[in-house]
């Protein structure tokens, strides 16, 4: 089968998906393509640019998630997210929030498709690497299939080939981000109609997958799959991916074993100066559905966010959930 990076990727989350996020997911899967939490292009522009940009070489395939609205600062970004290795760059316009509206970005910009389409074309006469679109099915009262379809077409005319489709309208007013994740009801079919009406696009379903039973199906409709809070909350379906999805050949990781690949990550950032709790913060829901589960995390939770905590914390977290008898007092694994 063709390696195509789209057809499983682990979704851009705000506060969720930083470096230390990506790096264990890396552990869990060599193939899904991974998105960087939303750096808006002003931020890429005047910030902390290592912060805020930087991952490990084992990160890869990667994709940057920019928001904005300003062609030039957009395609200023996208270029420094280049020069920073980034496989692909990609515009959110998607995300609800008060915040992000006030700055003109996210999911009001499906208003203006022609905004949109103008962005893409200047990101895209910058940069080599894609860049592509992440969007919900509509916003506000601008949900039919017309509108959709033509911000759709119009920015395509642009020259984006990938869409990320978000399955859910969004309400603009009177809705938090949480309840645009859950409220509006999901319309998968929409979704496969646009992949029908265009099928010389790429287009990703995003929104309520769980599992990657659910993403096979969708996978015979649209040509990839976006997974967001069940990846987050439930890591360790990903280490089903490479051989379902993929058609690997390369053998399933066990947890512990994803683990104690963690820990020289670990060691290095706290020799940099960070926190211990920065990185298992990520690990917690790994042993979901297992014994001990409930020990594991509340060994972490309570251990790993105390000053001076090392990684001998995480070896007797994996110790406890493993049930290595006498081995989480010490911290000795075997």
């Amino acid at each position: 089968m063709q390696f195509k990076p789209h057809r499983f990727c682990i979704a851009p989350m705000m506060d969720w998906t930083d470096r230390h996020c990506r790096f264990f997911h890396r552990l869990l899967t060599r193939k899904a393509l991974l998105y960087t939490e939303m750096v808006t292009a002003p931020a890429v522009l005047h910030g902390a640019r290592e912060r805020l940009l930087g991952f490990a070489p084992g990160e890869h395939p990667l994709a940057l998630q920019l928001g904005g609205s300003d062609p030039a600062q957009l395609a200023d970004a996208a270029e420094i997210g280049e020069a920073f290795g980034y496989d692909e760059i990609n515009l959110n316009v998607g995300c609800p929030s008060d915040r992000v509206q006030e700055g003109r970005f996210g999911a009001c910009l499906m208003a203006e498709p022609e905004l949109v389409a103008k962005c893409i074309a200047v990101m895209r006469a910058r940069v080599r690497v894609p860049v592509t679109v992440k969007c919900r099915i509509g916003i506000d009262d601008q949900d039919s299939e017309v509108h959709f379809q033509r911000f759709i077409d119009t920015v395509a005319d642009a020259g984006a080939e990938v869409f990320i489709v978000h399955a859910r309208k969004a309400w603009l007013r009177g809705l938090s981000p949480k309840e645009n994740r859950e409220v509006p009801p999901l319309d998968y079919a929409r979704v496969y109609r646009l992949k029908s009406a265009r099928p010389d696009l790429t287009i990703v379903i995003n929104g309520g997958i769980a599992d990657v039973d659910e993403s096979e199906r969708h996978l015979q409709h649209v040509d990839g799959v976006m997974l967001g809070r069940a990846a987050y909350q439930t890591p360790y379906l990903l280490a089903d991916v490479d051989q379902r999805l993929f058609i690997s050949d390369s053998a399933v990781p066990s947890r512990g074993d994803v683990l104690r690949q963690l820990v020289p990550y670990v060691e290095r950032h706290l020799d940099a100066g960070g926190r211990l709790n920065n990185v298992t913060r990520h690990i917690l829901g790994l042993y979901h559905g297992r014994p001990r589960a409930r020990a594991f995390r509340r060994h972490l939770s309570e251990n790993a966010v105390r000053d001076g905590a090392r990684s001998d914390v995480l070896l007797q977290a994996i110790a406890i959930a493993e049930g290595v008898a006498g081995q989480a007092r010490t911290g000795a694994v075997v």
